[in-house]
């Protein structure tokens, strides 16, 4: 079992910036992919971006490439999503995930899930 905590979130005006953190317990991710999927009120669970632990591969939705960036911290067992240029549009829920494999854009795929944290933008 994988156990993953998320923080970090808040209430930011638009074109602020914040910086999520999701800290993974429990057995080894090694080889796991980390997403990061953001569900709004209303609206399905969407991918944000994702990172391979081992080699630190990352991919990114198209909404929200150049303004997050995705790292890791391997000593730590720590994912960051850092999010800059905040919009309106980017409020939601923010969930951590992981699973097995080398990709993972569809949150069906994914085994682990935080309980999330709330990330609203100001316009």
């Amino acid at each position: 079992q994988v156990q993953l905590v998320e923080s970090g979130g808040g209430l930011v005006q638009a074109g602020g910036s914040l910086r999520l953190s999701c800290a993974a317990s429990g057995r080894t991710v090694s080889g796991y992919v980390m997403g990061w999927f953001r569900q709004a009120p209303g609206k399905e669970r969407d991918f944000v971006a994702f990172i391979r632990w081992n080699g630190g591969t990352t991919y990114y939705a198209d909404s929200v490439k150049g303004r997050f960036t995705i790292s890791r911290d391997t000593s730590k067992n720590m994912v960051y999503l850092q999010m800059n240029s905040l919009k309106p549009e980017d409020t939601a829920i923010y969930y951590c995930a992981a699973r097995l494999g080398l990709y993972g854009l569809d949150p069906r795929g994914y085994n682990y899930w935080g309980q999330g944290t709330q990330v609203t933008v100001s316009s």
